[in-house]
């Protein structure tokens, strides 16, 4: 497994705060890059394309309340992967969290993908910081 971790974050929101937020894959379309089309998704599944690649489909895997909440690719996903959102309250309204992609990449997948792959943790993270701030 290749891993890629975003910079640790400060929220000015509770880790339950975010933790809701992150459990209902209805929320999750707000951090996708604009790249993600055809977006699709209950509360614990979703499915996307990513303009001229694949369609991804994730399911919520293990949740920890509050601390936890772990993605996992199924389906048609052409990658095995998951994607683990930590979360560690600081005091009743903040809070820190660290995103980390955790995929099963071939050498030659890993020298192409590595660099995008990065990006987009670190873009989620951002992303994740702007809109739960915002009050979604």
């Amino acid at each position: 497994m290749t891993n890629f971790t975003s910079q640790e974050i400060k929220l000015e929101k509770s880790a339950a705060f975010t933790f809701h937020f992150l459990e209902d894959f209805n929320h999750f379309e707000r951090l996708m890059p604009e790249q993600v089309t055809s977006w699709k998704s209950t509360a614990d599944h979703c499915s996307f394309t990513i303009q001229g690649m694949a369609t991804i489909e994730m399911e919520v895997g293990n949740k920890k309340e509050f601390s936890n909440i772990t993605y996992v690719a199924v389906g048609s996903s052409p990658l095995k992967f998951s994607l683990e959102f930590n979360l560690q309250e600081i005091d009743e309204t903040n809070s820190k969290t660290q995103i980390q992609l955790n995929a099963d990449l071939n050498p030659m997948l890993k020298m192409m993908a590595s660099r995008p792959l990065q990006n987009f943790v670190d873009l989620l993270a951002g992303k994740l910081k702007e809109v739960v701030e915002a009050h979604f």
